[in-house]
């Protein structure tokens, strides 16, 4: 396993590299947890849980990742806020059967910095169809994130199901925002940290070597993720750590769980790939993926809109796992399955946690 401080170095070397690059912007780069997050643990070396096989193996039988290829959604937008950007307040959805999520997300009429010229997933602009799609809108602050399900800019006030706010600097116990508390994704996790860009994947791949230093997001079809009514939860829905959470699971008893943590096989070749997708495939194996939410479109991407670096410059399209190596695409029989601990019954009892302390502090690894 990678040590710590070999972590912490390669990042600086990186911070380093990027202030030497003029087509590189440290205001596109994704925002980092604090180095105590579980998601920024290597897991290259971490225990496989004695039912890997068989878990791979029967959701491989079920049609694997979604659309059976592990292809790359492109669709999230990451927006920066100063002091100066203007706030909407948080309001319910009109006309919506389903609720505002509390007390898992924040209070109603809790604020929003909305910067200009900015966009919810998948649209143009503020404007998005909250019945036919997640629209969810990601804004950073210093080190403060703000993840929103369901949103759409009316006015002055912010429409939305779930308004989520993450420290960036913050320790979070192994319970994140509360037992039980969803976010703006169904396993409880943030978003943004999870996904990878234009920019620091066009950085990285002139390192040798390199990963980008966190687990990635990824989604399945619920229909493959492991339920099981005699744990006792809502219709047998469960999740593992490091989720706090479960949507809808409804697949079999042996398929893998919501929050599962899943890397890319040590033996797996990924020389024929070129170096973007490199550093993509050398992050699968080291701090591996983690399933995040119910979907068809397996791993996340942000869109290369707001990046200096673009997408089709790197060689890296939707894509690119399934067909630019015929002879080595990824395929989902290729991970296996880290032990993160005991399955956990949902009960939609959200039990939210105080607030992270502040500060560097080591996580007790997968433990609850």
């Amino acid at each position: 396993m990678k040590s710590m401080s070999a972590v912490c170095n390669s990042r600086l070397y990186l911070s380093l590299l990027l202030g030497m690059l003029s087509t590189v912007t440290w205001a596109a780069r994704l925002p980092e947890l604090a180095p105590s997050s579980i998601f920024r643990l290597p897991i290259n070396s971490a225990a496989l849980h004695p039912n890997s096989q068989a878990m791979i193996d029967r959701v491989t039988a079920l049609g694997g990742f979604g659309f059976g290829r592990m292809q790359i959604d492109f669709s999230f937008y990451v927006l920066y806020a100063d002091a100066n950007t203007p706030l909407v307040n948080i309001a319910p959805i009109p006309n919506d059967k389903d609720p505002y999520f509390s007390p898992d997300c924040e209070a109603l009429g809790s604020a929003v910095p909305l910067p200009s010229g900015g966009a919810i997933e998948g649209e143009a602009g503020y404007t998005c169809d909250v019945f036919n799609g997640d629209c969810h809108l990601i804004v950073v602050r210093g080190n403060t994130l703000f993840e929103n399900y369901r949103s759409n800019v009316v006015g002055g006030s912010l429409q939305s199901q779930c308004l989520a706010v993450w420290s960036l600097t913050g320790a979070y116990s192994p319970k994140g925002r509360g037992e039980h508390c969803t976010s703006a994704d169904a396993a409880g996790f943030p978003i943004a940290p999870l996904l990878f860009n234009a920019d620091d994947v066009a950085a990285l791949q002139a390192l040798p070597n390199s990963d980008l230093g966190h687990a990635i997001r990824f989604v399945m079809p619920n229909a493959r993720m492991a339920s099981d009514a005699s744990l006792g939860g809502v219709l047998g829905r469960l999740y593992v750590r490091p989720a706090t959470h479960a949507g809808g699971p409804s697949g079999p008893v042996d398929a893998i769980p919501y929050g599962s943590r899943l890397r890319l096989k040590p033996g797996f070749n990924i020389s024929a790939y070129n170096p973007a997708a490199q550093v993509v495939l050398r992050t699968l194996k080291r701090f591996g993926m983690v399933l995040s939410d119910g979907g068809s479109v397996a791993l996340t991407a942000e869109n290369d809109r707001f990046t200096t670096a673009k997408w089709a410059d790197l060689g890296i399209s939707a894509r690119t796992f399934d067909q630019a190596v015929p002879a080595s695409k990824v395929n989902f029989s290729d991970f296996e399955v880290i032990d993160t601990g005991a399955r956990i019954a949902e009960t939609y009892d959200c039990v939210r946690e105080p607030p992270p302390s502040e500060g560097f502090q080591f996580a007790n690894g997968f433990e609850a």
